[in-house]
């Protein structure tokens, strides 16, 4: 994990394309002098990261761009979530931080100490956290630019059985959650989306994980920004906790170019 890695990507897509496939805790990469502050050893880490790291949903999202009739655009995060989490609020808007688990995360998905409790995450929020909000936002803007709208599908993927992290894990765990915003989910995004995964077991809306990935600077001002988030039960394309993909992939990744198709 000491090899170095570009933080995130934009992966360009057609230009008359409004979508982004946000793809944002895939990775496991952790920078040696980040790897320095967490507490684990080796052998710990390994399985942390088998829990927290949405394990293929890259994959997914390529496969996903490749098939689709106008292939989106896809903002890959290429650094571990336990680097920072960018799709946390920065500050004491986040409620994640009562059980460890900010933007910089102390706490493992089992409430282990993963870093010290005083530690000031101010240095890893500014030099990860937000030149990738920055990166985003551009993202956004240009697809705004250029169709005069953005739609922005936030893919990630969950355990079959909750985390003792999950403070929302109570209800259903469908094999895919679509995770909404009252602003910037319309209707018929949330239509089209669970008529492209109908045959892939079933949908819940909100149930176990709710919201979904807009810039701060669009969040809650701008209509043109659509988003929709596609939380998929990582029994249905792998081996559970970190192990290999399966058929299912491929499966799901249709399914997601023809949300992609329906919305373009």
């Amino acid at each position: 994990m000491s090899r170095a890695a570009a933080p995130f990507a934009l992966l360009p897509g057609a230009e008359e394309s409004p979508v982004i496939l946000h793809v944002p805790h895939s990775a496991r990469e952790i920078p040696a002098d980040v790897r320095a502050g967490i507490l684990l050893d080796d052998t710990e880490l390994a399985r942390e990261l088998d829990h927290i790291t949405d394990a293929h949903t890259d994959v997914l999202a390529g496969l996903a761009a490749q098939t689709a009739a106008v292939a989106p655009w896809r903002f890959v995060n290429r650094l571990s979530r336990l680097v920072v989490d960018p799709e946390r609020f920065p500050d004491e808007r986040e409620e994640m931080l009562a059980v460890g688990m900010g933007a910089v995360y102390t706490r493992t998905t089992h409430r282990r100490a993963l870093r010290p409790a005083d530690l000031d995450p101010q240095p890893l929020i500014d030099r990860y956290f937000r030149p990738y909000a920055r990166s985003m936002t551009e993202a956004v803007a240009g697809r705004l630019a250029a169709t005069g709208r953005a739609v922005v599908l936030d893919i990630h993927s969950y355990p079959t059985e909750r985390l003792p992290y999950e403070m929302h894990g109570e209800g259903p765990r469908p094999p895919v959650c679509l995770g909404t915003d009252a602003f910037h989910t319309q209707q018929e995004l949330l239509d089209r989306a669970r008529e492209a995964f109908a045959e892939s077991g079933g949908t819940e809306v909100d149930s176990p994980f709710s919201g979904t990935y807009v810039p701060l600077e669009h969040y809650g001002a701008d209509s043109r920004v659509a988003a929709l988030m596609v939380e998929i039960r990582r029994d249905t394309y792998m081996t559970e906790p970190g192990g290999a993909a399966g058929p299912g992939l491929t499966r799901l990744a249709s399914a997601l170019a023809a949300v992609v198709d329906a919305v373009s």
